[in-house]
Parts: C-alpha cells; sequence; structure tokens
C-alpha cells in the first residue's frame, strides 16, 4: 500500500488573524446566502416532499424531463416540483396531497402514454411533524456535542474552536444546497447529523495531540494532520465515488448522490476549517491565552 505523504505547512509563516480569515469568510458568505435565501422564499433552505407533503410519482417515459414537466403542469393545476432521472424511469414530485388529486395525477399520466410504475404520498401533517423532529434531531445533536466538548476539555477557547467548526462545516453545505438546488430532506438532514460526527472527531484529534500529548505545537499539529487529512480525503473519495455511480446517469439512485455532494462539500469545509480555523485558534491559546 503507497504512503500518503501530507505536506508540511509552515504555520509560523502566518498570524492567527490571516489562519482564521479564510475560513471566517467563506462562513460569512455561506450565512449571507441562506439570510438571503430566507428572505426571499422564507425558509432558509428548500424544503422537499418530506417536510411540504406531495405525491412522488414513478414514470417510464421517452420523453424528456422538460417535456415531463411542462405535460403535467399544462394538463393539471398543481405544481410540478421536479422531475429527476433514476436509472430507466423518472421520479416526478408534484404538489398534491389529497386521494382524488393523486387519481387525477395517475390518470393523466396514462392519458398522456406514461407507465405508472409506482406512487406516493406525503401528508402536509405527516410532512410537518417529520420537519419539527428532523430540526429537534439536528439541534440536540448540535448542543450535544457542544457540551460533550467543553466538558472533555473544560476550557473556552479549545472547546469553542471545536463548536465553531463544527457550525461552520454545516452552514456551508447548507448555502450550498441553496446554490446548487438540493432540497431538505430527511436523508440530507442524516447527512448533516454526520457531518458532526466527522467534524469533532477531526477536531478533537487535533486538540488531543495539541493540548495532551507531548511536542512542540507545530509538530503536534503535523501529526494531528496527517492522521486527519488522510482520513478526510478518504471519506471525500468514497463520497465522490457514491455520488459519481449513484447519479442518473449510471444506476440512477434517488437520494444518494444529494447526500453524497453534501458530505463532500462538509468535509471540505471541515479540512479548512480544522487546519486552518482551529489552528489558528489553538495557537493563540497555546501562546497568547490562558494557557500562554
Amino acid at each position: 500500500m503507497t504512503d500518503f505523504e501530507v505536506p508540511d505547512v509552515e504555520y509560523s509563516r502566518y498570524t492567527n488573524r490571516q489562519l482564521a480569515a479564510i475560513p471566517l469568510a467563506v462562513l460569512a458568505v455561506a450565512l449571507l446566502i441562506i439570510a438571503g435565501w430566507y428572505v426571499v422564499t422564507g425558509v432558509p433552505v428548500t424544503p422537499g416532499i418530506d417536510f411540504t407533503g406531495g405525491t412522488e410519482l414513478q414514470i417510464s417515459a421517452s420523453d424528456s424531463p422538460d417535456q415531463i414537466e411542462q405535460t403535467f403542469e399544462s394538463q393539471l393545476p398543481y405544481e410540478v416540483d421536479s422531475v429527476v432521472e433514476s436509472g430507466d424511469s423518472y421520479i416526478v414530485t408534484i404538489q398534491a396531497t389529497e386521494q382524488s388529486e393523486v387519481n387525477e395525477i395517475m390518470n393523466t399520466a396514462e392519458e398522456e402514454g406514461y407507465t405508472v410504475q409506482s406512487a406516493q404520498t406525503r401528508s402536509a401533517a405527516f410532512s410537518t411533524d417529520a420537519q419539527r423532529q428532523a430540526l429537534i434531531g439536528v439541534a440536540v445533536a448540535f448542543v450535544g456535542m457542544s457540551v460533550l466538548t467543553f466538558v472533555l476539555f473544560r476550557t473556552f477557547v479549545p472547546s469553542i474552536a471545536i463548536v465553531v467548526s463544527a457550525f461552520s462545516d454545516i452552514m456551508i453545505p447548507v448555502a450550498l444546497m441553496n446554490v446548487f438546488g438540493i432540497p431538505l430532506s430527511l436523508g440530507t438532514v442524516a447527512a448533516l447529523l454526520m457531518l458532526i460526527g466527522y467534524s469533532v472527531d477531526s477536531d478533537i484529534l487535533l486538540n488531543n495531540s495539541i493540548l495532551r500529548r507531548r511536542g512542540d505545537f507545530y509538530e503536534s499539529t503535523y501529526r494531528a494532520r496527517r492522521t486527519g487529512v488522510t482520513m478526510t480525503l478518504t471519506s471525500i473519495v468514497a463520497m465522490v465515488v457514491m455520488t459519481i455511480f449513484s447519479s442518473p446517469l449510471v444506476f440512477g439512485i434517488p437520494l444518494l448522490p444529494d447526500i453524497g455532494l453534501i458530505l463532500v462539500f462538509g468535509l471540505t469545509a471541515d479540512l479548512m476549517n480544522t487546519y486552518l480555523l482551529n489552528v489558528s485558534l489553538l495557537r493563540y491559546y497555546k501562546y497568547e491565552g490562558v494557557a500562554g
């Protein structure tokens, strides 16, 4: 097996402000995108059918996605959210939840020559409850991570470094979800929860190496970075492969491409936040803060 070499970075050449500038600027842009999206749409990220309710129709057709969307919108009074290619079929999401509406949609599809393979409907009441539970789950995970971090390190700066990094690792993918048109679903919420775990893992590895092990600050940083970067890059490559092979161009597995993209966004952000922002805060704590 080929040994992966992580290039050394001369942190001593840069001030703490210089190291923190890029990740904080990226976080600020992400927050501006989310705030702007909220002002325009009323929600920080576009919810999918899991949180809005609607009907998901899987059909086989010879038409293109645009033609399918135009056909349904011209024949029905309901809004078509999306038409996604999935292998040899298409998944059509329509804002309709009543059984009479679903029957009308299926009849229209058959009249237009489409073969209906399956139909799944989510009620608005169920979707609202799912949205509330998902938000509670993310909030509990983040708060629990923050509390555990402060219990482990019992000092403000190292603990807040992990919390800020994890917060940024979530906000950046959420902003990119708006940019790339990825709706919020139960699957993408699971991806965001996974990012909290990834972020805490890499940050605690760095903090432990610097604060609790012997060695010079820069030597400890390089030791942790060599392990952490290798782990994160391996995960990024795995997610890229999953995204490609689950895309409509290959196997057409619904939802997996969105999950893979979100994890790629978040893991890439984690590299930046951990080894720039977190390092700058830890160096400040070590030499200029309470520990100095």
